[in-house]
């Protein structure tokens, strides 16, 4: 990598540059659907009626002030726009959808079946739905809060058909030719001849319910090829065949060659959505499986958008490092997801399994030193994985508090939290479509038991959480907050301190984030019993930060209430380390 493209290899494999930003963002990601729902019924494959939804106007001025107060800058609210489900609102003009191209009651929130519509199920008034949602993104701004939204460009539910689409706008596949497989002005990949044969086994609900139009079978022919790249009239029930692959101009059956030239139907198509929502003030798109989509249509949609709405962000779900650099030098994307490299690395080494190892830490930041560590956006939890405190996974929300520490300190790049994390939702209960598996469902109707304790009945004071809950949605806010305000963490150089093998005990790791104007020394035990830490900083190391070697240096902790340590440089000075525990000292001159 040349200095041409943004990035050189780092000459020491101590310390890195960090690209300057004015802000870290703090992103709090709720599915919108079950944040402000109350009721605790919790019934497998439940009604909204029985197991209720919550709505837009849930999300009121107190929940949006508690969530600013945790340390948030950013809500990315799931799941807005209008996807196929179950539930009936014929009587409101809005089609009704085929439940054998349904996963689970409340549906897919990334089965779009109207780009410029909201999910009626988050409305109180049906008819004013969109009102509503403008009315939350209006209540956001107010709290100083940014909005994100979904952007699903890769794929559309099988029975896509918008009733809220600006004049003019015609939709997907309306002038497609289906008679041929591939065609560069076509929205969609067909299969000629061969109708469309709904999963076999698939029961959207159970033998025992009949859900509307449920009879194994969906009218398409011919076949239309579905989202997850599968060219195929007989999808799996693994697939994503409640969904269809919208054609960017690849033709896949045939080495993939492109065809951009004229510009796709579907890319013009995409630009006129984002710029609909940009337009109602939405601050930010997390773009669903953006890598299955050319990155020459994001490095065109992308600059139209910015040009006339220069600080809307966009959101890279991506899962393939080898194509990192493409992604933002070439596709102009601000962030992309940190899966495939430190979520990874952090999780092994929270399952107490003894499979984890620090020096997938130091690998993370070593390899995106090379110019986009500050476009990674860390998390441990969102709507894909599963629950820290899950049997299957940690077991105990506690396993988060080194983990998120170094997702929220690591680089300048945004953190993430899902809604639940900060108070140890573990993701119990067999909820529909999903089962149990550790996750919180978005295909069902739920109530979160530990979020709702949160919530309280609306009061969005905490008033029902454990002692031990409230305790760590305080470590929450103080991490998050800290993240925030202090310089060295916002856009500070990296000094790794624990880079070398054998110079700590095995599962902790220590480095310094810093400055001119400010260091920041970051410890933290992924371990779950004790360990001694012999704390010494070298010559070499001081030198890195901007500091001499002569004097006592002072630690204050910013995230407990542990009394300062005062430490002689080139001196090793032991601290233990309890269990699952992180300390952000400020490292200053006595």
């Amino acid at each position: 990598m040349t200095s041409s493209e943004g990035a050189t290899e780092t000459p020491n494999p101590f310390t890195t540059n960090e690209e300057v930003t004015d802000q870290k963002l703090v992103i709090y990601q709720m599915m919108t659907r079950l944040f402000g729902n109350k009721k605790t019924v919790n019934k497998t494959y439940g009604t909204l009626q029985e197991n209720g939804v919550g709505k837009f106007n849930d999300i009121t001025d107190k929940a949006l002030q508690e969530i600013k107060k945790l340390g948030a800058t950013h809500v990315w609210y799931t799941g807005v726009l209008e996807h196929a489900l179950m539930t009936d609102y014929t009587k409101f003009g809005i089609p009704l959808d085929d439940a054998d191209v349904i996963k689970g009651r409340a549906g897919s929130p990334y089965a779009i079946k109207d780009y410029y519509d909201v999910n009626p199920d988050l409305a109180v008034d049906v008819r004013k739905r969109m009102s509503e949602f403008e009315a939350l993104v209006k209540r956001t701004h107010g709290n100083s809060l940014k909005v994100i939204i979904d952007f699903v460009p890769n794929h559309v539910a099988r029975k896509y058909q918008s009733d809220a689409k600006p004049a003019g706008v015609e939709d997907f596949g309306a002038k497609d030719d289906v008679t041929v497989g591939f065609k560069p002005s076509n929205n969609f990949y067909y299969l000629p001849g061969q109708p469309l044969q709904v999963p076999s086994g698939y029961n959207a609900l159970s033998a025992s319910f009949k859900g509307p139009q449920e009879d194994g079978k969906f009218a398409e022919n011919p076949a239309k090829a579905s989202g997850n790249d599968v060219f195929s009239a007989t999808p799996s029930v693994d697939d994503w065949f409640e969904t269809v692959k919208l054609n960017y101009g690849v033709d896949y059956q045939n080495n993939r060659t492109k065809h951009f030239s004229p510009t796709p139907d579907t890319w013009i198509k995409m630009r006129d959505i984002l710029l609909y929502w940009a337009g109602k003030k939405v601050d930010g798109f997390r773009c669903d499986m953006a890598e299955m989509v050319p990155v020459e249509f994001w490095a065109w949609v992308i600059p139209q958008v910015k040009a006339k709405y220069p600080d809307i962000k966009f959101i890279a779900e991506i899962y393939n490092p080898n194509e990192y650099h493409n992604y933002i030098k070439t596709g102009g994307f601000d962030y992309l997801y940190d899966k495939v490299g430190l979520y990874d690395g952090v999780r092994r080494l929270m399952e107490n399994k003894g499979k984890g190892n620090t020096a997938d830490i130091t690998k993370v930041w070593q390899e995106e030193s090379r110019g986009i560590s500050s476009h990674m956006l860390r998390f441990l939890e969102n709507h894909d994985e599963q629950r820290i405190s899950s049997p299957d996974f940690a077991g105990t929300p506690w396993a988060g508090v080194p983990a998120m520490t170094v997702s929220a300190t690591l680089g300048s790049g945004p953190v993430l939290i899902y809604f639940g994390q900060e108070v140890g939702e573990p993701g119990k209960g067999h909820e529909g479509f999903q089962g149990e598996d550790g996750r919180t469902t978005i295909f069902d109707y739920w109530g979160v038991p530990t979020h709702q304790a949160w919530m309280n009945g609306g009061k969005f004071d905490g008033g029902k959480l454990t002692e031990d809950q409230q305790r760590l949605r305080e470590f929450y806010a103080k991490l998050l907050n800290v993240s925030t305000s202090r310089e060295a963490l916002r856009k500070g150089k990296m000094y790794g301190l624990t880079v070398q093998e054998g110079i700590a005990p095995a599962g902790t790791y220590a480095y310094i984030r810093h400055t001119a104007n400010e260091r920041i020394l970051v410890v933290v035990n992924f371990n779950r019993t004790a360990a001694d830490f012999s704390l010494a900083l070298p010559a070499q190391a001081l030198s890195a930060v901007g500091l001499d070697n002569k004097g006592t240096l002072i630690l204050q902790d910013l995230l407990t209430s542990m009394p300062p340590l005062f430490l002689e440089p080139s001196v090793k000075t032991k601290i233990t380390l309890a269990p699952m525990s992180a300390h952000i000292f400020l490292l200053q001159k006595k």
